[in-house]
């Protein structure tokens, strides 16, 4: 063992694995810092310089963007309620909130923390528990992942606030435009409207920066809201206490993102939203959630960021990919000549124990990058709204363009724009749209192939102790929330605004 780790590391310890590592990092950060520019883009983006790199220095440099890009998008959604991912949308539920406060370095810090701590634990369980969470993961069918999805729904209770009827209201409409395109089964058009655009339906991204940051611009276009006159460096650091407050948020943020994470399928969104509901369902604060509460955006990281490891363990130990970025990281190791899998492990055990390497100095390099990274684009939050607003709205347009480089997806971006003005205007909050447009396809496809598997029995839903398991978390949420709203006073969420 100990000749394996000294050739593993003299694998490792190189100055072009050290460099690649670190400006995967940076780069990754960068591009999850700007709307539309996601992290999978940034992932295939850097691919084509690995082709000439070493095996390890090309992957360290993608596993360098991945572990960027999931930090990154919690800047923008901070200061500007424009998310740089999917999951980072849930950290503006509170990030933003804390900024108009003046307190943007705090929540900036949180988030770095809170991420770090997530991305290290779910090092430690990449390294030490491939083999188990892998063989967990195997275990999941469509059966099993609607009994997940089904429990990940409830979190829309959690984030409804004191009206559930409007929070379930947005979810529903969230739904319904999930279904737009194409049916997976059976291949038949639903609410395209003769559009062929509308075929694969409608892409998150321009429905994710419509629906948080330009409501924000029109916001203050319709209001002419004065310039804020805050400074959002000055003595507003998060502290060690606040990071103690929030560390058992953070831990079990992060074991909700190991779990989720090493599940083919469900990535960094999912496991962000639970974290959040169950920091705020066990708070003290949780009725401050919403209104910029610094455990929010601590949990909301925590479970975003402790996906990251996890989602390796499938493709490590069975050559199974977890996502769209650990399949672009998979033909990365197919271009190397390297297939993941047990044979992997069997006849390349030192270039596994050097990737275990370069993931665990990942976590140093993502603190020191987004220590340097608050400094510089904190500043961002000090800039008079009357400049930046316009900014924001050109950003906006550039992101949903860049996806596919089309107008129908700026408006769309639009079209979203306006109905989560509209929403806000009457008190209807977003994240339960968000939750439900993420989940629906996924809940939908897998109700329908797991009835098909069955020839239409629906005790497929009770086959195993998983589908048990997540049925009995169902109920006892449930039942908490049922007790919540009716036995104590109920938790009040502000609308958004």
């Amino acid at each position: 063992m100990f000749d394996t780790i000294a050739a593993a590391f003299a694998i490792f310890a190189t100055v072009d694995n050290a460099l690649a590592l670190f400006v995967g990092v940076i780069f990754g950060t960068i591009i999850g810092a700007i709307p539309g520019m996601t992290t999978p883009m940034g992932v295939a983006l850097a691919l084509p310089f690995t082709f000439t790199m070493q095996p390890v220095t090309g992957i360290l440099l993608l596993l360098g963007v991945y572990k960027g890009g999931l930090y990154g998008g919690s800047i923008t959604a901070i200061l500007l309620n424009a998310p740089g991912t999917p999951a980072a949308s849930c950290t503006g539920l509170d990030g933003y909130p804390l900024a108009k406060r003046g307190e943007a370095r705090r929540a900036l810090d949180m988030a770095l923390y809170s991420s770090c701590t997530a991305d290290f634990i779910s090092n430690l369980s990449l390294i030490f528990c491939a083999g188990i969470l892998a063989s967990f993961a195997l275990s999941f069918g469509p059966p099993e992942f609607f009994t997940l999805i089904v429990f990940s729904l409830t979190i829309i209770a959690g984030v409804s606030g004191d009206d559930l009827l409007k929070g379930l209201g947005s979810a529903c409409l969230g739904l319904i435009l999930a279904t737009v395109g194409l049916d997976l089964v059976y291949g038949s058009n639903r609410f395209i409207f003769d559009n062929y655009e509308l075929m694969s339906g409608l892409n998150f991204i321009p429905v994710l920066i419509g629906l948080f940051a330009l409501p924000e611009v029109f916001t203050f276009y319709a209001t002419r809201e004065q310039p804020h006159e805050h400074s959002s460096l000055a003595g507003k650091h998060a502290t060690f206490a606040d990071y103690r407050r929030n560390l058992k948020s953070i831990i079990r943020g992060s074991l909700i993102g190991v779990v989720l994470g090493a599940i083919p399928g469900i990535g960094g969104s999912p496991a962000a939203f639970l974290s959040y509901s169950e920091a705020k369902r066990n708070s003290k604060n949780g009725h401050n959630f919403g209104k910029g509460e610094l455990e929010g955006v601590a949990a909301a990281e925590a479970g975003n960021n402790g996906v990251a490891g996890a989602t390796l363990i499938p493709l490590l130990a069975l050559g199974v990919p977890g996502d769209i970025i650990t399949a672009i990281i998979l033909g990365a190791f197919m271009i190397h000549g390297l297939r993941p899998g047990p044979l992997l492990f069997q006849d390349n055990i030192n270039l596994i124990y050097a990737l275990f390497m370069g993931i665990m100095l990942s976590s140093a390099y993502l603190f020191i990058v987004g220590k340097m990274s608050i400094r510089a684009i904190a500043k961002i939050a000090d800039v008079p709204n009357r400049i930046l607003f316009p900014v924001v709205l050109v950003l906006c347009v550039f992101g949903a363009y860049a996806i596919n480089n089309t107008i129908f997806d700026v408006l769309v971006m639009f079209a979203m724009g306006i109905i989560g003005f509209g929403m806000r205007l009457l008190g209807i909050p977003a994240a339960p749209f968000l939750i439900a447009f993420i989940l629906g396809p996924l809940l939908e496809d897998n109700f329908r192939q797991s009835l098909l598997l069955a020839r239409g029995d629906f005790t497929i839903f009770m086959r195993s102790y998983i589908c048990w398991f997540f049925w009995g978390l169902t109920a006892l949420t449930v039942g908490a929330m049922i007790y919540q709203r009716t036995g104590t006073r109920p938790l009040k969420l502000p609308t958004e605004g």
